[in-house]
């Protein structure tokens, strides 16, 4: 017999476009939940033309769209709705009606100048959860204010603690706001509100601001922040370079090996494992540190990245290759987990794509379906919500579903 998901059941509608909602949803879909994405349909008009440029085209969940590699868009139904059409939005409220989850990314204030903002939606459905995914919330005085990334981790603190010494501060790519802050934020906001719903009866609101999810990922150096009343500099404490146990190293093959021995067992090791038993003593000598920094840079270069690893990995050493993403699927450990999987399109093609963190042992997560095409799932939908297909012909022909 397969095993149950665990939201298997669960019914979501997906209005969300860039990174954080659509990450949420994959997390959500990958656990079972059945997803329906609406997006909207026709030619791009306003800032959506402003995106796609010459090409007349907008790029779907951050330009990869339907693309069957695109995991963001997995185990979801796509519809094309036009909200702002009559027949769209009589869809839509229907959908709602039915749905367990709604999740939405808009600007504040914009759910509600469509008549589909929570407030009216659970006067039908109390016991809808509703979660809105944005910048800085609900609430304050820039939530209004338009921003990325960036600007999330700026204001959080956190971009304030990444970096080299002496160095500005360095770039993480989009993964603190936007996937960690943001999209698993949701995530977790929604599963608590479905917890919370099965214990009261009703749903609520899920408020997401990737600032509050930011500063919660930061929560540790803040509380140490409160205790001493010392800013953190970039590139002086043991955790963020300074450190020569806690550091990375360029190896005989230009590749990268990182060192992670914090606890003084495993310092010690590494100290005799590199021939360096004069410094077991100095572990916490800051005065050494930058000695100790070129003695160790010196010795990783005589021997190859993964020489290296095979070798401290025997020292009971906290290591690890710094690996490339081409190299990922090779790893025997990536491997044994199954975080690299091939899933087979409609056509019979394999793909790869990154696979379930979640592992649960009685109800695992599955990829069920790969990215649907931009509408692909509409007659489908409006079908089984009871519309006839002269009325779905119609409403195709007018533009307000695709």
């Amino acid at each position: 017999m397969a095993a149950i998901a665990p939201l298997s059941g669960i019914k979501i509608i997906d209005l969300t476009k860039l990174a954080p909602g659509p990450h949420c949803t994959m997390i959500l879909g990958d656990l079972g939940a059945d997803i329906i994405k609406v997006e909207e349909p026709g030619a791009p008009t306003g800032r959506r033309a402003e995106q796609a440029g010459a090409t007349g085209k907008v790029g779907r969940v951050v330009g990869f769209g339907s693309v069957p590699t695109n995991a963001l868009a997995r185990n979801k139904k796509s519809i094309g709705l036009n909200l702002k059409s009559d027949p769209g939005k009589e869809i839509y409220l229907k959908l709602a009606q039915r749905a367990d989850v709604v999740v939405e990314e808009f600007r504040p204030g914009v759910a509600k100048r469509l008549g589909i903002d929570y407030e009216t939606l659970s006067i039908s459905n109390p016991k809808l959860v509703y979660c809105a995914v944005t910048g800085f919330g609900q609430t304050g005085p820039f939530k209004d204010y338009v921003g990325h990334d960036l600007n999330y981790i700026a204001t959080s603190g956190a971009l304030s603690m990444i970096g080299r010494k002496d160095q500005p501060p360095s770039i993480p790519l989009n993964l603190l706001a936007d996937y960690a802050g943001g999209g698993m934020h949701a995530a977790i906001g929604v599963l608590a509100a479905l917890l919370a719903r099965h214990q009261t009866g009703r749903g609520q609101y899920v408020d997401i601001a990737m600032l509050d999810g930011t500063m919660l990922l930061i929560a540790q150096a803040l509380s140490t922040y409160f205790t001493t009343e010392k800013i953190p500099t970039r590139g002086y404490t043991s955790m963020d370079g300074a450190a020569p146990y806690y550091n990375l190293y360029e190896t005989k093959d230009n590749k990268i090996i990182t060192i992670g021995s914090v606890e003084p067992w495993f310092y010690a090791n590494l100290c005799r494992a590199l021939g360096c038993e004069q410094y077991i003593t100095d572990q916490n000598n800051h005065a050494k540190w930058t000695e100790m920094l070129e003695r160790f840079a010196a010795i990783f270069k005589t021997r190859t990245r993964d020489e290296w690893f095979d070798y401290l990995s025997q020292w009971d050493i906290c290591v690890g290759k710094m690996l490339t993403l081409d190299e990922l699927e090779h790893d025997p450990q990536i491997r044994a987990r199954n975080m690299i999987v091939e899933v087979e399109t409609p056509t019979g093609e394999k793909v790869k794509q990154v696979g379930i963190s979640v592992k649960l042992s009685d109800t695992p997560g599955s990829i069920r379906s790969l990215a649907p095409k931009l509408g692909q799932h509409t007659e489908e939908v409006l079908g089984d919500l009871g519309y006839s297909k002269g009325a779905i012909a119609s409403w195709r022909e007018s533009g307000a579903i695709r």
